[in-house]
């Protein structure tokens, strides 16, 4: 794999690691997406 490669799958990597984080100091928007997900079933 070359460095190029290397640091873009890692910006992609952290970029969503942020995002998952961010998401969960938002407990609503969690709950809302549960609900919906067990909607489904």
């Amino acid at each position: 794999m070359n460095t190029a490669r290397r640091i873009g799958l890692g910006l992609l990597v952290t970029a969503a690691l942020v995002f998952v984080f961010l998401m969960y100091t938002r407990p609503d928007f969690l709950f809302q997406m549960a609900n919906q997900l067990w909607a489904c079933f």
